[in-house]
């Protein structure tokens, strides 16, 4: 009989279920944000207080208007089993933290749970009220999320002028009750002067959310835009100011400092961790997303909870915005926007850099597109005809890599010095326009100057193919990547922007007349409008290839690429027969000549052709520099010069711009 009324007693009290496990669930679910399980394992009288609809409603909006994330809630489990209270329950402390909106959150509460029987089965419940959302929250308070946004970095050229700043743009938009008797009329008219159909805007005004009293926006324009002062005179439209980047230079700079854009669902997903919000702006090209850890900041805000009447009852967390860091460039707007002017008529691509330091002073490309319609939000048939034009504006041509044509000559003339292949002061015979090496079959390398005799000066001045193919055939394939991988070819340019690697390996050289074609910049060689330039510093340096620098140093020094590329005596004579080319009246880069200055540089016409004895498309180009103390260096192609006098078309361009520079800022 004892022992009966014993196994009674011990199954009985196997009935009573162990509350551990139920809250360790509760909280699992919580911190999972699975609220429709947390319902479920409310009580009774807790469910009467609150339906489940609502509070899965509210948990949601809570958690989601908080940007909730990395939410761990533990309880704090006792040794021994909690005793029920004299109402039957049992109480837990608990652990709660998360990142919000407003920075980290923790705090510590206390839960109630409660033995319930339901379907003949026993088990523990929650005791739920609202301070378990928040402590001190109660029913009928409401949880206000205030996002104090962190205003983006700037970036500034050496001489502070903005290229991408935080402005101002307007919102053109109607408040409907304000339309007059004739609003089609007014809808017509705004129509035609913002350049959209009507139909945009009866949509935006028949959105669902509209009243008659809210301002209804059609249209972001520029604070600039002439359009602003003719909307302005329509009946019933109005105008808002808002907060947008600006981008002052447009197209002059557009390859450079990129866009921002509103952030993608997809990029949200992916970047949500990192606290970018829906409302955020991404860099989306340029420098603008390469730089754009840096220039975002950190957005801050304030959660409070308030009451029925909006009264503060309590701070849950405060945090500052940290605005992004301002990046201030080597670039000189001053001349950068000048290479744009000299190039806009034309399609091309240019870069300027102070060859003793490697500062990069401009980049440009010729057409471009006005950064600020994709921020205000560019129309299609906008975005389509940049798109369809034969011009190709949107296209980064200084991160592409083209055949360099004669500018090459100075590396193939250094490569034959520095491997003894070349005699600087030999005097090569040559006879005609036309020359063809023996054994070739229809080969043929052809000149514009028919001088009867050249030396490397001669050479370089009336930039002869044939003297510089024969120097590439006496060079030798291997020795000619090699020498030019000494420039850098093959490899990254140590710089922050991606570009194309210039290129010249041994695969491209697959026969000898494309050895020779090599030798004055034709055949597979190829190199970007940076390296270019910097492909000339040795001849400034002393044989030293100098590093590009993009951001500004307080104090500029020279940061080498490539140590002893060429020998100082090399440098020396290249740099020497360069002058030659622009300041002898004989050579290529001659006219028009410039007073008070010298300059040292080399022309190039690179010809595009699929097929020997076609004529091609042709590309311009001229490499200069300030000869004394140089300062300067500039390279520029211009596409599309085979009829426009090559070469020497560009020349003036290029000779525009130290004219004018000199004058805003002197060389020595």
């Amino acid at each position: 009989m004892l022992i009966a009324l014993l196994l009674m007693v011990i199954a009985g009290c196997s009935d009573s279920p162990n509350p551990e496990p139920r809250i360790k669930d509760y909280m699992k679910n919580w911190q999972s944000m699975n609220f429709n399980k947390m319902y479920d394992m409310l009580s009774d009288s807790s469910k009467k207080a609150i339906k489940k609809d609502d509070f899965v409603k509210k948990y949601s909006a809570i958690y989601g208007g908080i940007k909730a994330q990395k939410i761990s809630i533990k309880p704090a489990i006792p040794k021994e089993e909690p005793e029920p209270d004299k109402n039957g329950n049992i109480t837990y402390t608990y652990n709660v933290k998360m990142d919000t909106v407003a920075g980290p959150v923790s705090y510590k509460h206390k839960i109630k749970m409660k033995e319930q029987e339901k379907n003949d089965k026993k088990n523990w419940y929650i005791n739920w009220d609202y301070s378990q959302i928040f402590p001190g929250m109660e029913k009928g308070d409401k949880v206000r999320v205030q996002t104090n946004k962190a205003k983006r970095g700037e970036i500034l050229d050496r001489n502070g002028n903005g290229l991408a700043v935080n402005g101002m743009a307007y919102q053109v938009g109607i408040v409907p009750q304000n339309l007059p008797d004739k609003k089609e009329a007014s809808k017509e008219e705004l129509a035609k002067v913002l350049g959209i159909d009507k139909k945009t805007i009866d949509n935006a005004l028949n959105a669902s959310w509209v009243q008659p009293g809210f301002f209804v926006p059609v249209k972001t324009i520029a604070e600039d835009d002439p359009r602003l002062k003719k909307v302005e005179k329509i009946k019933g439209i109005s105008t808002q100011s808002i907060e947008t980047r600006v981008y002052p230079y447009k197209e002059a700079a557009s390859h450079l400092t990129g866009f921002v854009q509103p952030i993608k669902a997809d990029e949200l997903k992916k970047l949500q961790s990192q606290g970018y919000e829906s409302t955020d702006v991404i860099g989306r090209r340029g420098l603008e997303k390469f730089y754009e850890k840096q220039l975002r900041g950190t957005n801050g805000g304030v959660i409070r909870i308030v009451d029925s009447a909006e009264n503060e009852k309590r701070k849950v967390a405060e945090k500052e915005a940290v605005d992004g860091k301002s990046v201030t460039l080597n670039i000189d707007m001053y001349l950068q926007s000048d290479l744009y002017n000299q190039m806009k008529k034309d399609v091309g691509t240019a870069s300027a850099i102070n060859p003793k330091t490697g500062e990069v002073l401009a980049l440009v490309n010729s057409p471009g597109f006005d950064p600020n319609d994709f921020v205000l939000g560019i129309s299609s048939s906008k975005y389509q005809s940049l798109e369809k034009d034969p011009k190709q504006p949107m296209l980064n041509r200084f991160a592409y890599t083209y055949a360099p044509g004669s500018t090459f000559k100075p590396i193939t003339a250094s490569i034959g010095l520095e491997t003894n292949k070349l005699d600087p002061n030999k005097e090569v015979q040559i006879s005609g326009k036309k020359w063809q090496k023996k054994g070739w079959d229809k080969k043929f390398v052809t000149r514009v100057a028919t001088v009867p005799s050249v030396d490397l000066e001669k050479a370089l001045m009336y930039s002869d193919n044939i003297y510089f193919a024969q120097t590439a055939l006496a060079i030798g394939k291997d020795d000619m990547v090699k020498g030019a991988e000494k420039f850098g070819f093959n490899e990254d340019i140590p710089f922050e922007l991606d570009f194309e690697n210039s290129s010249l390996t041994k695969d491209d050289i697959n026969s000898e007349g494309m050895l020779a074609d090599t030798g004055y910049g034709q055949g597979r060689v190829e190199m970007n409008i940076l390296h270019l330039g910097l492909s000339y510093t040795p001849f400034i340096n002393n044989g030293n290839l100098i590093a590009p620098k993009l951001e500004k140093e307080d104090k500029p020094e020279e940061k080498i690429w490539k140590k002893n590329v060429i020998s100082p005596e090399t440098a020396s004579r290249i740099r020497s027969d360069l002058v030659k080319v622009v300041e002898d009246k004989r050579g290529t880069g001659y006219k028009p000549p410039l007073k008070n200055l010298v300059l040292a540089g080399k022309t190039g016409t690179a010809e595009l052709k699929s097929k020997i004895g076609e004529k091609g498309k042709e590309n311009g180009y001229f490499v200069a520099f300030n000869q004394k103390d140089p300062s300067l260096l500039i390279s520029m192609m211009i596409e599309g010069v085979q009829d426009k006098g090559g070469s020497h078309y560009v020349v003036p361009k290029v000779k525009n711009t130290f004219k004018s520079y000199m004058k805003e800022k002197p060389l020595r």
